[in-house]
């Protein structure tokens, strides 16, 4: 099945490749894929300024953490090896996979690695344990497991995939722009709420409230660079009214929308090869190592999977049978960032969902990802500048990709249950858990035990079974840890 074509995209047939198209044209294959390079570049901005905030959250996560000796990473050498990893691997995944995706330190992998791993063993411990991942994550997809699991999977499950994805950033997007909120202490029923204590206030939130509204009415006219135009706007209005407007910076959150002191920062690349690849070991053990690298392994394999996945899907690159071009090399790269993050101390870099702002945008191509790689090296140079835009001018654009995504819920059929059960958990466990992985997990236990249950066990795929199996043991880590006898 074609992939999806969201309405606000269109794409004409494209031209036969000629020499008058030019090497960059035929290499990204921009002309074949129905695109143009404004379309390109507009995509790689769009797509980086909806990430650009991994560049100030992961230090704070990272930075806000000690390790077993009581040591923390500091902020500068983090944010220097945040942008460099996404600079240097987003711009390969443009270059060599050719595919509309940025890559940046995943964030979940790095709660993992700053709360799980950190408190068990030194830093450079915990680095080598991220720098392992990805080296299995390696062996998989050069072994060409990897691509058959992908493969393995039916395709209502991955467009099911595509919209929990959108349900879970346009979340990511609320929850950002402090639209929705945590009940502090709260032990009742209701875990989240409308802004503060159910009413929406302050600044922050209107200059939100503001950017949907005016980037749905962008979007509604079929304006081209529609995301874009309203983050940028945005965050001008968010500069203008924290100047004017006595506001408590933190209500802003992580970032706060002003003219920086400094435009220029010198990086600090003193993270750079700080790991050690087998130090944990004497730290915690064998076991424990093994079932560290595997929490890792699966959260990083099938949140790039669902990422993949949808992103591919929403630019319509899919092929029929639902494959994603050049796969093999996209995943090898994929697994590559992973080492990269964890011998930069970063953490494991991933492929972003955020990359759908780009794909919103029109992108079709790598190089779009070739222009968000740019601008990420830009800003181990200009770091003052590229955090100026706050949450609240970003976010507005993840509610509109979430509302992109959500559309391929009818390529889904709801008649038979067999599928519809799956595709239903997968969707809505996605944002009720925060984690793209969990809703996965769920609707492949679901879809392997109902076609079992329905007699159809052999129908699915042996590598479906497989993963389930590994789901299984994934969301009882606990009680498997206390029958090994491990914490």
């Amino acid at each position: 099945m074609s992939g999806h074509v969201t309405p606000h995209t269109h794409r004409h047939a494209a031209p036969p490749p000629t020499d008058s198209q030019g090497p960059v044209d035929r290499w990204f294959r921009i002309s074949q894929r129905g695109s143009t390079y404004a379309r390109e570049i507009r995509g790689g901005m769009a797509t980086f300024f909806t990430m650009a905030y991994i560049i100030v959250l992961n230090p704070i996560i990272l930075g806000g953490a000690t390790d077993k000796f009581g040591h923390q990473l500091t902020g500068p050498q983090l944010v220097t090896s945040t942008a460099l990893v996404a600079a240097v691997m987003t711009f390969i995944m443009g270059v060599g996979g050719n595919l509309p995706l940025a890559i940046a330190t995943g964030l979940g992998l790095n709660a993992v690695v700053a709360f799980q791993l950190a408190p068990l063993m030194s830093w450079q411990d915990a680095m080598g344990l991220v720098v392992l991942e990805g080296i299995v994550i390696s062996l998989l997809v050069v072994t060409g497991l990897r691509e058959a699991v992908m493969y393995s999977i039916p395709q209502p499950l991955k467009q099911a995939i595509s919209v929990g994805i959108g349900l879970f950033i346009a979340f990511i997007g609320f929850i950002d722009a402090g639209f929705i909120t945590r009940i502090p202490g709260d032990t009742g029923t209701v875990p989240v709420q409308l802004g503060d204590g159910g009413r929406l206030i302050g600044w922050p939130v209107v200059v939100f409230c503001i950017g949907v509204l005016l980037t749905v009415a962008l979007m509604a006219r079929k304006i081209r660079g529609a995301l874009l135009i309203g983050i940028l706007s945005m965050t001008a209005l968010a500069i203008v009214i924290n100047e004017i407007v006595d506001i408590n910076p933190a209500a802003w959150g992580v970032t706060e929308p002003r003219l920086p002191d400094d435009i220029v920062a010198a990086p600090d690349f003193g993270l750079l090869g700080s790991f050690s690849l087998f130090g944990a070991f004497e730290q915690v053990g064998i076991i424990t190592v093994v079932l560290l690298v595997f929490t890792l392994v699966l959260s990083d394999f099938f949140d790039t999977m669902g990422t993949i996945v949808g992103v591919t899907n929403e630019a319509g690159l899919l092929d029929e049978r639902g494959r994603v071009p050049n796969l093999g090399r996209v995943l090898l790269i994929d697994g590559a960032a992973a080492i990269a993050g964890g011998a930069a101390s970063s953490s494991s870099s991933t492929s972003y969902i955020e990359s759908a702002a780009g794909v919103g945008e029109g992108a079709r191509t790598g190089l779009a990802s070739v222009v968000t790689g740019g601008l990420f090296a830009v800003a181990l140079f200009l770091t003052p500048l590229a955090t100026v835009v706050p949450a609240q001018a970003a976010a507005p654009a993840l509610i509109v990709v979430g509302f992109l995504l959500m559309s391929q819920v009818r390529h889904i059929d709801w008649e038979h249950y067999e599928i519809a059960i799956p595709a239903f958990l997968t969707i809505t466990v996605m944002p009720f858990t925060y984690s793209i992985t969990n809703g996965i997990g769920a609707g492949f236990i679901a879809y392997a035990v109902i076609q079992t249950v329905l007699g159809r066990a052999r129908a699915v795929h042996p590598l479906m079974w497989g993963t389930s199996l590994l789901f299984a043991i994934y969301f009882a880590i606990e009680p498997v840890e206390q029958l090994l006898g491990v914490k």
